[in-house]
């Protein structure tokens, strides 16, 4: 009884899982991000730009994170930056992020992390 019990706890978990996965790849199609890259200073690169709410709700506690990658597009420093406590649906807030320059030929930037809200929610 007890293996079963684990074998459908394994089973709910990795369905979860799934679910969360699949749920955060779809909210991150719900933002555009736009950025520039300043290089001047050699020992860290500054990213700044912009994040677009494209979704149909507020987003709260929205953070990015910049990524260095080198020329075989592996991760080598990345950046976690605050972007706003909240953006409106259709709106958009400014970020800057700062990633220690370590062999890195470009960058990426993502939405990390952000909690979604109704327009009458309060943060």
């Amino acid at each position: 009884m007890a293996t079963l019990r684990r074998a459908g706890l394994t089973v709910l978990t990795a369905t979860a899982l799934v679910i969360l996965g699949t749920t955060l790849a779809a909210a991150q199609e719900n933002f555009r991000i736009t950025h520039d890259v300043d290089t001047s200073n050699p020992a860290r690169t500054r990213v700044t730009g912009v994040v677009f709410n494209d979704a149909r709700v507020d987003v709260f506690d929205v953070h990015v994170t910049a990524e260095a990658l080198n020329a075989a597009r592996k991760t080598v420093a990345r950046g976690i930056a605050f972007v706003s406590p909240q953006i409106r649906q259709g709106g958009s807030a400014p970020f800057e992020a700062v990633v220690p320059s370590k062999d890195a030929v470009t960058y990426r930037v993502r939405v990390s992390t952000f909690r979604i809200g109704l327009g009458t929610q309060a943060p």
